[in-house]
């Protein structure tokens, strides 16, 4: 009979025939009595490639330590990890969003493969994070999510963003060789995921609303001792659940989806959490779509200040006291639900019952009468252009609607290399297709072609549509996610040079000034205009993805 706080483990060491089991666990430290305590499984994405995880291993070892000091075994277990920074601009960044994928199955693999009875995840960068959730939630066992921390501010505020935004002003010669090399030495100081409100610390803060990691675990920088004793804590916090029998499944619904979403737009957050959000309630079995972010984003304003489009860091947010009191701010207004359950324990309203108000004269989270952006800045787009759906990150500061004449590209490289060449002028609907999750394979983030043009200054006088995706740090007036992209017939991939392109972000709509007869005249003489993969992952990534309008999940029903 196993134990009912070790209702996996036990099957793997208990009894005369596990003895081959437990013999090998003995080599890895186990002793008798730890064959009779829950085991927790720590997936830690600890890698050298990137400084987001530079240091998770560390964190790994308290989460270790805490899971031990509440009376269970924690087990460390590693996983991969894609930098988007490093591999933005580059063939490389088709494999990001494949991680998440790759990821998610690894957690899953190992935990249920090892029968850990609880996990703790820690993730630092932008795809391991959502595929920690998502393996979380898929294994529905005890579970609790570590965010890795904020990095540190470089010299005179720098970040990530600072540096793809000089090679733009560079190009535009308004920075020299000196200023660029400075910059670059000087944006990134240490371990942590990027500075601004991006998608990793984006994700941080829906996945804390989610109710599955702890209070404040989303904001912390990486190097502190808080973020230690988070670390420590969920460890612990994990063999509580297992004795209460608490997992994923009695956590998420669809109203702490929609807390999460809240969440996303009080703090301005990515584009890419609106693809991450639909994976993650697809893998807890929770119908999510598109159009929950439109109607949610009616009533919801955008209350930080903060980077990419605003003015602050996180770490600033960090300093007069995170995420709890703008949290406390909207259920206070009845904008969150506060009965949702959290891996506290507790529910939210009872997590956020004594957080205390930002402290007097800040200006990084507004007030209600004084918003950044009185409804929401991620905006679903439909039109003919994008039947299934496009996501706008629209701060209101580029204005509300543009509409120019299409330049099209069937690269993020061809674009980047035009910007970069000045033959992309004011007036211009840049548009890039053939870089969706099918068609890239992998969607590619568009950093390095808007930073170009945040750089070059040409923010306010041309837009961007692509079927791929922005990094948390785009800003400017772009539209990714365009649906169905081009790899599938999509009218994306009919746009010729010349065209007349409208973005309305009060419509909400997306169009081509072409009437129905011109499109399908096109759509009968298109081809493809790429060879994809034959081999490896990203073939057998582009077979099995779903739409971007479905999360870009591969183990869906399309």
């Amino acid at each position: 009979m196993t134990d009912s706080k070790r209702p996996h483990s036990s099957v793997i060491v208990d009894g005369l025939s596990q003895t081959p089991s437990r013999a090998m666990l003995r080599a890895v430290g186990f002793e008798d009595d730890d064959f009779k305590k829950p085991q927790i499984g720590i997936a830690s994405t600890w890698s050298m490639v990137t400084p987001c995880n530079m240091h998770i291993n560390e964190l790994a070892d308290h989460a270790e330590q805490g899971a031990n000091k509440a009376g269970a075994k924690g087990v460390i277990f590693n996983t991969i990890t894609i930098s988007d920074g490093i591999s933005m601009g580059t063939p490389g960044m088709r494999y990001s969003l494949v991680s998440r994928e790759v990821i998610c199955d690894s957690i899953e693999t190992v935990v249920a493969g090892q029968g850990f009875d609880g996990v703790v995840t820690i993730g630092g960068c932008d795809k391991n994070m959502p595929a920690c959730v998502m393996a979380m939630l898929r294994l529905d066992r005890p579970s609790v999510f570590v965010y890795g921390g904020t990095i540190q501010p470089g010299i005179e505020r720098r970040d990530i963003v600072s540096v793809f935004e000089a090679v733009g002003q560079r190009a535009a010669g308004t920075i020299d060789d000196d200023q660029l090399i400075a910059v670059e030495k000087t944006a990134i100081p240490g371990p942590g995921s990027c500075g601004g409100m991006y998608t990793a610390n984006t994700m941080a803060s829906a996945i804390e609303a989610l109710g599955l990691s702890l209070p404040n675990s989303s904001a912390q920088e990486a190097v502190s001792g808080d973020k230690r004793k988070d670390s420590e804590a969920a460890g612990a916090a994990v063999m509580k659940l297992i004795e209460l029998g608490l997992k994923p499944s009695d956590i998420v619904s669809k109203k702490s989806f929609e807390n999460a979403i809240t969440v996303i737009i009080a703090l301005g957050g990515s584009t890419n959490a609106v693809l991450h959000m639909i994976a993650m309630a697809q893998c807890a079995g929770i119908e999510l779509s598109l159009d929950d972010f439109t109607e949610i984003g009616k009533r919801v304003p955008v209350l930080a200040d903060l980077k990419p489009s605003g003015k602050y860091l996180m770490s600033e947010l960090i300093a007069i006291g995170g995420i709890q009191p703008v949290m406390k701010m909207l259920l206070d207004r009845g904008l969150l639900h506060g009965d949702v359950m959290t891996v506290t324990g507790q529910t939210m309203a009872e997590n956020l019952a004594n957080v205390q108000a930002y402290p007097e004269g800040q200006d990084i989270i507004r007030a209600f009468d004084n918003p950044v952006k009185k409804d929401s800045h991620l905006r679903i787009l439909y039109g003919n252009l994008a039947p299934e759906g496009a996501v706008a990150k629209i701060s209101g500061k580029e204005g509300l609607k543009f509409t120019g004449t299409a330049v099209c590209f069937n690269s993020e490289e061809e674009a980047f290399a035009a910007i970069m060449d000045g033959q992309v002028t004011k007036g211009s609907v840049i548009v890039i297709r053939y870089e969706g999750p099918k068609g890239g394979p992998g969607m590619r983030e568009m950093l390095s072609p808007t930073s170009a043009i945040m750089g070059a200054g040409l923010g306010q006088d041309v837009a961007l549509i692509t079927d791929g995706r922005f990094s948390g740090g785009s800003h400017g007036f772009v539209i990714g996610h365009v649906t169905p992209e081009a790899a599938v017939g999509g009218p994306i991939g009919l746009i010729e040079n010349g065209d007349t392109v409208t973005i309305d972000a009060e419509a909400n709509t997306l169009e081509v000034d072409l009437d129905d007869a011109t499109l399908a005249a096109r759509k009968s003489n298109w081809r493809m205009e790429k060879e994809l993969p034959t081999r490896g992952i990203l073939a057998k990534y582009a077979k099995q993805v779903a739409s971007a309008s479905r999360g870009a999940v591969t183990d869906g029903d399309d």
